[in-house]
């Protein structure tokens, strides 16, 4: 444990010192959650170290690079690759299995629901790039995405300020309710897909 707390405190004081590119690279390589690092930045803010909307931009920037890795590792190095090193950027098989079935089903348009979904808001990337998914295509659910998950959780850490490090028991009455919507709008989104298929085969 001392050595996780360690870890932690370095990582949060080199994210300081680095201030939006310390947003930028630790959403990037993700030692730490998403949405710790986000809230940091969130803590940076109400501290006047840095801008709101500075860390907001620099989280949805770190979010698209990362998730531009994801894609790159599924459609350069396939399966193959995914299932001998996923284990270590924290990558299951049976996620990857999960989501190539959402993809598979359901279109390009799950990168965009399955942000808001723990877990698969990263593994969904390796099947886009499995199936050569348009790039900007991509690109752009992924920011659109990721844009209110960093307004909200660099807002979150804002308003704790000191206590930033309370954001799981915070976020909780804001995340569950995303994940309602997202799961709402895949099923808005399924229902539009097979009408419109439908219509074409009449």
């Amino acid at each position: 444990m001392d050595f996780i707390s360690n870890l932690l405190h370095d990582v949060l004081l080199w994210i300081e010192q680095l201030g939006y590119f310390g947003i930028l690279i630790g959403l990037l390589v993700e030692v730490i959650p998403s949405e710790v690092v986000l809230a940091y930045g969130g803590y940076l803010v109400s501290e006047g170290k840095i801008s709101y909307a500075g860390a907001v931009l620099f989280g949805v920037l770190g979010a698209i690079g990362q998730n531009w890795i994801l894609y790159a590792l599924g459609r350069y190095g396939g399966r193959p690759l995914i299932n001998k090193y996923g284990k270590y950027i924290k990558i299951k098989q049976k996620h990857v299995d999960i989501a190539e079935g959402w993809f598979k089903k359901y279109g390009s348009g799950i990168v965009f629901t399955a942000r808001f979904i723990p877990v698969m808001r990263q593994v969904i990337s390796v099947p886009a790039g499995m199936a050569r998914m348009n790039f900007g295509l991509f690109t752009l659910l992924t920011a659109l995405a990721s844009l209110p998950w960093s307004l909200l959780f660099v807002y979150l850490g804002k308003e704790l300020g000191a206590r930033w490090d309370d954001i799981e028991s915070e976020a909780g009455q804001y995340v569950q309710p995303a994940i309602l919507i997202a799961l709402a709008v895949l099923v808005i989104y399924v229902l539009y897909k097979f009408l419109r298929s439908k219509g074409k085969s009449v």
